[in-house]
């Protein structure tokens, strides 16, 4: 092979390696979830790429992408309550940047936003919500916490770009005394509910005892007068029942022959039992 031959070989793969060195450099790609951030000779351009293929000036400018989808920060936080308790808890939060948002976060803060802004950002809201409850509160209102824990970094963290999709307190921590003192106030709870519920047991059996002596006497009673009405309806027939002259036939038939001296009555009249001797006889006119 001649030397101008083997040259010219030599010039073309340089050519081709250049173009390809170049080409390369002139494009770049934006993964899904992310947005390119364009750096113009370190220059950031306001105006980012979105997900997809793209050219670029090559050698003068530089794409970084910046995740836009939802990212997850989980960490102890410590903090005092209201009642001066030490909580420990751990916390997670789930939350995103928007694109829109991805050339200034990066201009002013970098891609380690999270360092930077979230962590000290939660922590701060963490210990001033804490210190509004009491440390039996913040177990009973974990919920209301949460909700206004969430409440606070999106006041602080939305002018970044960064917004809080869902916050949760996975748990609460205190001493071994306080852990103890609860659960000694939940036992002494729940025996009172023992205690008023057999209570009200007791009483609910009570009142169904006394409701039933009522009904019976009640029946009783009423028992009593439907006697006392039949007997009586019973003696008014009876009376109604018996003329004089059967008053006087039974008078008759228990009469044992006797003649009353003195005898009283509405049909009665004075009789005299006026001796007769044996000489003497005495006949009333009809007239006396």
């Amino acid at each position: 092979m001649s030397k101008g031959k083997t040259k010219a070989i030599v010039t073309g793969v340089v050519i081709a390696l250049a173009v390809l060195f170049v080409g390369g450099n002139a494009a770049t790609v934006v993964p899904a979830g992310h947005t390119g951030v364009v750096v113009t000779l370190g220059q950031v351009s306001q105006n980012v790429l979105s997900e997809g293929f793209h050219f670029k000036a090559p050698f003068i400018q530089n794409v970084q992408n910046v995740s836009n989808k939802i990212q997850v920060y989980e960490a102890p936080a410590s903090a005092v309550s209201k009642d001066l308790q030490t909580v420990s808890s751990t916390i997670a939060v789930n939350y995103r940047l928007v694109s829109n948002m991805s050339a200034q976060m990066y201009q002013n803060v970098g891609t380690d936003y999270q360092t930077v802004l979230i962590t000290p950002v939660v922590q701060e809201c963490m210990k001033a919500a804490t210190a509004k409850y009491t440390a039996e509160e913040l177990i009973t209102k974990r919920t209301a916490v949460g909700d206004e824990v969430k409440t606070e970094l999106d006041t602080k963290l939305n002018d970044y770009g960064i917004y809080i999709e869902k916050f949760n307190i996975v748990n609460f921590d205190f001493s071994a005394e306080f852990n103890a003192a609860i659960e000694a106030k939940q036992v002494a709870e729940q025996n009172l509910i023992k205690t008023q519920t057999e209570q009200k047991q007791q009483i609910v059996i009570a009142e169904a005892e006394a409701k039933k002596k009522v009904i019976a006497a009640n029946a009783e009673a009423e028992a009593i007068r439907a006697k006392a009405e039949a007997q009586a309806d019973a003696n008014k027939k009876i009376e109604e029942s018996l003329s004089n002259k059967v008053l006087m036939y039974n008078q008759i038939e228990k009469w044992d022959g006797v003649m009353p001296k003195v005898t009283s009555g509405n049909n009665s009249s004075l009789m005299i039992d006026v001796p007769i001797e044996e000489n003497n006889s005495y006949i009333p006119d009809n007239g006396e």
